[in-house]
């Protein structure tokens, strides 16, 4: 895959970053916040404009803050990302006067020798644009765009210019058949160090207080010439347990990528699992639809005597509703097992998008019903006349009977088991609907 040319997006705290990232993008996917630094890690996503692919990166706030206690880390992210960068959109706040600290971070960033954009933000009339010659006359510089991102005012201007630094990179047909890994799970369990450790560089910011991550990071990664989009996401927990406002934002993002995800891959902590809130993430996983896997993370650190087969054990036992779920014992910290998500992520995605020939459902369906006949809740015996494939992603069946009636709940997960043990559905929930034929 060639490598794409790399915009960011830089500034002070609270000066529209993210609102600009998400209309450049044309769809909301950096956390946007009145509280300044929302943002932490830099959060990145393809971008096409005037038919030039690149990727966009909003970085968190580049100035120091007593009041963030990882201000020192979101920092040295936003500088790294500044600096492999081909482009830089430089974000200034249009309803204030320009910070002398924020003139210094300019001619810092002037001297990587790399295209420089002044962008001035929250400039939503001509009587706030006429008050910008200030940002000109003490940034030297020959063109200043005065926009309003939340209102996308005059971004058609800055799109144009951006277009035309743009080196030719046309889209990338391997971007859109990348498979989607969402990284979920609670707080502490090390989601960010294993998407570290799959790049083989600290992208993301780790930390041992909890709400480290805040915002949602999309990280590509090639296996075996196959594109992987690693959707790295905020701990997972009660919004009651929270009082930032900016955590419970990155919360309910987090819930939201699961819908946008292909595969699921849950972490879990080897010291202490399956916990309540473990259970709960992997309810919502299981609601989705969505081919899932389980990762037992910090497996370094776990007794001696403990084994794979034990923490599977235990994992079937307390979370028996995803035990189609392939279940890896890995470590973030030395590496083992690691790479092999990404194996996993692959062969559950294809299992979940089978397709089963409609003749061979009905083979399968004559031996149940001649061995195993269906059951009502009612416990009365149910005739399935005829068996069809609805969907994939989940695998989706559908049941054709003379009355419509539910099946035994232990005889519908019965079913279920059979149908994946005769077909191989790995790693995916299937759904069965029944209709009147």
């Amino acid at each position: 895959m060639k490598r794409l040319p790399q915009v960011v997006i830089a500034g002070f705290p609270n000066v529209g970053k993210s609102t600009l990232f998400n209309r450049l993008l044309r769809r909301k996917k950096s956390l946007v916040h009145s509280l300044p630094g929302m943002t932490r890690d830099s959060v990145s996503a393809v971008c096409v404009l005037s038919g030039k692919a690149f990727i966009l990166t909003d970085t968190g706030g580049l100035a120091d803050s007593s009041a963030e206690p990882l201000s020192p880390a979101v920092m040295e992210r936003a500088w790294l990302s500044a600096k492999k960068a081909d482009i830089i959109l430089f974000v200034l706040d249009g309803r204030r006067e320009l910070l002398p600290a924020e003139e210094e971070l300019f001619w810092q960033l002037k001297k990587l020798g790399k295209p420089l954009v002044a962008v001035v933000n929250k400039v939503d009339s001509e009587a706030q644009e006429a008050k910008s010659g200030d940002f000109h006359n003490r940034l030297k510089v020959g063109s200043i765009f005065a926009v309003s991102a939340e209102h996308r005012r005059n971004l058609d201007a800055l799109e144009d210019e951006l277009a035309r630094l743009l080196p030719g990179a046309p889209a990338e047909k391997e971007l859109s058949q990348a498979i989607r890994v969402a990284i979920i799970g609670r707080i502490n369990v090390g989601k960010s160090s294993l998407i570290n450790r799959l790049c083989g560089e600290d992208r993301l910011i780790t930390d041992s207080a909890p709400g480290t991550t805040r915002d949602s990071t999309d990280t590509l990664v090639v296996r075996d010439k196959k594109v992987f989009c690693l959707i790295d996401t905020a701990g997972i927990r009660k919004l009651s347990r929270t009082r930032d406002e900016r955590e419970k934002a990155s919360i309910l993002k987090a819930k939201k990528n699961i819908a946008r995800a292909d595969v699921l891959c849950q972490v879990l902590d080897a010291c202490e699992f399956p916990t309540r809130q473990d259970l709960a993430i992997a309810h919502l996983a299981h609601k989705s639809g969505k081919p899932l896997i389980l990762a037992v993370n910090k497996w370094d650190l776990v007794h001696a005597g403990v084994t794979a087969d034990g923490a599977r054990e235990a994992i079937s036992r307390r979370m028996s509703f995803v035990e189609y779920a392939p279940v890896i014992a890995v470590s973030a910290l030395t590496g083992k097992r690691v790479v092999n998500i990404l194996d996993l992520a692959e062969e559950v995605y294809t299992s979940a998008s089978t397709r089963v020939d409609t003749p061979r459902l009905n083979d399968f369906l004559a031996w149940v019903n001649a061995t195993h006949p269906p059951l009502t809740k009612s416990r009365r015996r149910l005739k399935i006349k005829y068996m069809t494939q609805q969907g994939i992603r989940p695998p989706t069946f559908l049941l054709f009977v003379h009355r419509p009636a539910a099946l035994l709940p232990a005889y519908e997960k019965f079913f279920l088991q059979l149908l994946r043990k005769k077909f191989g559905f790995q790693g995916t929930p299937l759904r069965l609907r029944m209709r009147q034929s």
